[in-house]
């Protein structure tokens, strides 16, 4: 979801990498790099200006279930990607999230750079101990806390497509609205990591859609957009859900710092979803057997 946007982002000057063979990509597996001599010999042969490290174990009830792997991809493997990039000078950038915070009503969102982290899953503990081996490993890294990114996406993956594939079919979908955050638009998201590194800054930055509103809420506006019957949203609480891993109800980023350094770059959802419509209607028109 937000590699493949970096990836048409960088245009030629792109190169992807995949943790299982695929035609004029490289193959690093997060999950398997323990020493910078495994990175070494897949990268040492490439012309590189930066290394943008988009992937990680993103399935949080997954991570519950399967804490030592989440560990490798979110905290190991990058921490190993910072050491390579340091040894060769280059920008180095890791996405984090607004899971490192705990969305509790004594501490609700939305969080800025400098708020307490209290992640209270495995994925927010090990995307938080990602972070400080990124930065131990290469001090003028870039952390990217993200969070609820949408858009288009080749794998249909993210919350829109669920929503939109369970509504144009008449399927209800029940959706939370105890969890309230700040989604983002990946476009938007790489568009302002890019700006950032090539302005040479560091540190960690909150990029967020600047809009802070429930799952229930983002998810009737979805509907509103694409002519779905309202009443196939079911609002229901988290608990209800039965998920594995907790999550931060109130929470939310606020991009205030990001926008102190460069002009601003996020587009509320009613924008991004007018600029994807033509894609999410693509993916909403096409035959069911076809989606991913």
């Amino acid at each position: 979801m937000v590699g493949h946007q970096m990836l048409s982002a960088l245009g030629a000057a792109g190169l992807g990498s995949s943790r299982r063979p695929r035609s004029d990509w490289i193959e690093l597996d997060l999950e398997s790099i323990e020493e910078q001599s495994q990175v070494a010999a897949r990268l040492d042969c490439q012309d590189l200006n930066a290394i943008y490290c988009v992937g990680g174990m993103t399935h949080v009830d997954g991570c519950e279930a399967e804490p030592e792997l989440a560990w490798k991809i979110n905290s190991r493997g990058p921490g190993v990607l910072a050491r390579y990039a340091q040894s060769r000078a280059l920008p180095f950038v890791y996405f984090s999230t607004e899971y490192v915070f705990d969305g509790s009503p004594d501490a609700p969102g939305p969080y800025v750079e400098t708020s307490p982290s209290n992640p209270i899953s495995v994925y927010g503990r090990t995307k938080l101990e990602g972070e400080q081996r990124v930065l131990a490993e290469s001090p003028e890294a870039v952390i990217i806390r993200t969070t609820v990114v949408y858009g288009p996406d080749p794998g249909g993956k993210n919350f829109v497509y669920t929503l939109v594939k369970h509504l144009s079919s008449g399927v209800a979908m029940r959706v939370p609205e105890d969890q309230v955050s700040t989604p983002t638009y990946n476009r938007d998201l790489v568009r302002a990591t890019l700006r950032l590194v090539h302005t040479g800054r560091s540190g960690v930055f909150h990029v967020c859609g600047p809009e802070r509103i429930s799952r229930f809420e983002f998810a009737s506006l979805i509907a509103a957009k694409f002519d779905f019957r309202a009443d196939l949203l079911i609002p229901v609480s988290t608990a209800q859900l039965g998920q594995t891993a907790p999550r931060p109800l109130s929470a939310g980023l606020t991009s205030e710092k990001l926008d102190w350094f460069l002009p601003p770059l996020m587009r509320t959802i009613s924008s991004s979803l007018e600029d994807c419509a033509a894609e999410i209607q693509a993916y909403i028109t096409a035959p069911k057997a076809s989606r991913n």
